[in-house]
C-alpha cells in the first residue's frame, strides 16, 4: 500500500474509532432490539468462547447484552473477579471516560426463567433493577443465585474450557471502585496478568 493510502487508510480508522467511543459515551442511544437467538464470540488472552443468547429467556437482558457486544463496549475489558468453582466476573470499561456514562445506566429485571448452571450467564446487581454492564460466566451450578433475582440470558456454548482457565490467582481483590475510577491503567499495575477480551462480536 503506498504511504498515502496508508495514511488515508489509518485516518478512517481512527475517526472509526472515535465516532464507537462517543456512541459508547451515550447508553440511551444503543437500545437496538436484539435477535431472538444470537451469538457473541469473545476472542481473550485465555482463548476463544461463544455464547449463544436467548432473548426469551431475559429480554432486557439480552437487548443490554446485544448492543454491549455490537459497540465494542467489552473490547479490552478484565476479567476482575474469578472465584474458583462460583463464577468469573467482567464488564466494566477500561476507559473511565466511558465507564462513568454506565455506571447508573441501569436495566429492570427480568423475570428468572432459567436457573444459574454452570456455562450460563448473568448479568450482575446491586440490588433490584440495578442491571448495567457487568455480567458474569457460572463456573457451578448456582441455583440459589435465581432466587436473588439473577436471570440468566444465554450460554457459553463454546469454550467452556477456556473461560474455566481464566487466571483466578488474584480472586476478588481488585478493588471495583478503582477500576470504574482509574479503568485498565489501575488493573495493569496492581494485576498484570489479568486475563482479558481482546475483542467480543456478534457471530455472523
Amino acid at each position: 500500500m503506498k504511504p498515502m493510502y496508508l495514511a488515508i487508510a489509518v485516518l478512517a480508522c481512527a475517526a472509526g474509532l472515535a465516532a464507537q467511543a462517543d456512541k459508547l459515551k451515550n447508553p440511551a442511544s444503543l437500545t437496538e432490539q436484539a435477535p431472538a437467538t444470537y451469538k457473541a464470540a469473545f476472542d481473550t488472552s485465555a482463548g476463544r468462547f461463544v455464547i449463544e443468547v436467548q432473548r426469551a429467556w431475559a429480554p432486557k437482558g439480552a437487548d443490554r447484552f446485544y448492543n454491549l457486544v455490537k459497540n465494542g463496549y467489552y473490547d479490552e475489558c478484565r476479567f476482575f473477579r474469578v472465584v474458583p468453582g462460583f463464577m468469573v466476573q467482567f464488564g466494566i470499561n477500561g476507559d473511565p471516560a466511558i465507564q462513568t456514562n454506565w455506571m447508573n445506566a441501569n436495566i429492570t429485571d427480568d423475570p428468572v426463567k432459567q436457573s444459574n448452571k454452570k456455562g450460563y450467564v448473568s448479568f450482575a446487581t446491586r440490588g433490584k433493577d440495578t442491571r448495567t454492564t457487568q455480567v458474569f460466566i457460572n463456573y457451578g451450578d448456582n441455583g440459589g443465585l435465581d432466587k436473588q433475582g439473577f436471570a440468566p440470558f444465554g450460554e457459553v456454548t463454546s469454550g467452556m474450557d477456556v473461560v474455566e482457565k481464566i487466571t483466578d490467582q488474584y480472586g476478588e481483590k481488585p478493588n471495583q471502585g478503582s477500576i470504574q475510577q482509574q479503568g485498565n491503567a489501575y488493573l495493569k499495575g496492581q494485576f498484570p496478568k489479568l486475563d482479558y477480551v481482546k475483542k467480543a462480536t456478534i457471530a455472523k
